[in-house]
């Protein structure tokens, strides 16, 4: 595979896990922030979201040791109706407010058949799917949202104004796993622009801009990224994101993401106020549980088993992922030279014995 030559190693999961906790104690996150933040990146990257996974580390402990995050935040649930809340996560790691709020939305959720929560006061929370995930592997229908600072040309604009603002949806499915979608409501995430960046990889084209609102393949030149849709549809990428940023910021009493500090930066000491949402629905709210079930596995067979073109498959979302897990579970997460280096860099810098690096 393409995506595999640009890997430099592979590390065992469970010792990645071990080596950011570390990290992140030393700069100060306690036991719960540190549990979430390392349950989201191993997450992602055993499940190949790599522009959202290991590799951001080093972009956290900046974050917190600059005091843009909180490493030690008091979480303050506010529920306003039955099935609705809003939760302040103190400037909390992103990662730590996700899980917490999916959770909160599930207690809802079996309680009145649906749980919404907004969170007000939180960071970036890496992949959106994590929590959605999180809720269906408690046998509910999730959903995760998420404002972020601009990215994203509006469809015929020059400026960035949307984030990569990304929606998330996982249903349960029993004896299999669950049905997965994470994604972008931009054509890809900006983390994959800066990890190409970072490994002078091309980028696919009609996806990225440069300050001028010209489209490019180099990384390095990249300024914005295109509405999902491309130059020619990227309306709908565009009427997602709208979308999103009402749920994400309007519900929470956030800034809008074209008002939100960069997360790259400069600024490490301010706190970014992102705004998420999330969105249980219990389905015994709706049928019981055994209908659910049989027509979500009638509908995945049905899908998985229709003809393919010559020299492709046909996947289910998620489908990928579980494959992904799968093989990186069994042979180590992957990190490519940048990645790898870096992790080399921490351990230096904070006195940790390196990780054990194998082909």
């Amino acid at each position: 595979m393409a995506e595999e030559q640009a890997f430099a190693c592979h590390v065992d999961a469970e010792e990645l896990r071990c080596f950011i906790e570390q990290a992140l104690e030393i700069r100060g996150a306690d036991e719960p922030s540190r549990q979430a933040v390392s349950r989201a990146l191993i997450t992602a990257s055993l499940m190949g979201t790599d522009s959202h996974g290991v590799r951001l580390l080093p972009h956290y402990l900046k974050a917190l040791s600059g005091g843009r995050i909180n490493g030690a935040p008091q979480l303050r649930l506010n529920r306003r109706l039955p099935g609705t809340a809003v939760l302040n996560a103190d400037n909390a790691f992103g990662h730590l407010a996700g899980y917490r709020a999916i959770q909160h939305a599930c207690d809802m959720a079996r309680e009145v058949g649906i749980g919404a929560v907004a969170v007000s006061h939180s960071s970036h929370f890496g992949a959106a799917g994590c929590y959605a995930l999180a809720a269906a592997e408690q046998g509910m229908i999730g959903m995760a949202m998420c404002n972020s600072d601009p990215f994203v040309l509006l469809h015929g604009s020059k400026r960035p104004f949307h984030g990569t603002n990304p929606i998330a949806f996982a249903a349960p499915v029993e004896g299999d796993n669950p049905l997965l979608l994470d994604m972008a409501t931009s054509a890809i995430p900006w983390n994959r622009v800066q990890q190409y960046a970072a490994i002078d990889r091309d980028l696919p084209p009609d996806i990225a801009a440069t300050t001028t609102g010209e489209t490019t393949t180099d990384a390095s030149q990249a300024e914005a990224l295109l509405p999902l849709g491309g130059a020619g549809f990227g309306f709908k990428g565009a009427g997602l994101a709208s979308m999103v940023e009402v749920l994400s910021s309007m519900l929470a009493n956030m800034l809008n993401g074209f008002r939100l500090l960069p997360m790259a930066g400069p600024d490490m000491t301010t706190p970014r106020g992102v705004g998420h949402f999330f969105l249980v629905m219990n389905p015994e709210g709706f049928t019981e549980r055994a209908y659910f079930q049989a027509r979500m596995q009638e509908y995945l067979s049905d899908l998985r088993g229709m003809e393919p073109v010559q020299g492709r498959q046909v996947m289910a979302p998620g489908d990928r992922e579980w494959e992904q897990r799968k093989r990186r579970s069994q042979q180590g997460i992957p990190l490519d030279w940048a990645q790898r280096d870096a992790y080399r860099d921490i351990a230096l810098q904070l006195g940790l014995e390196r990780l054990n690096e194998h082909p």
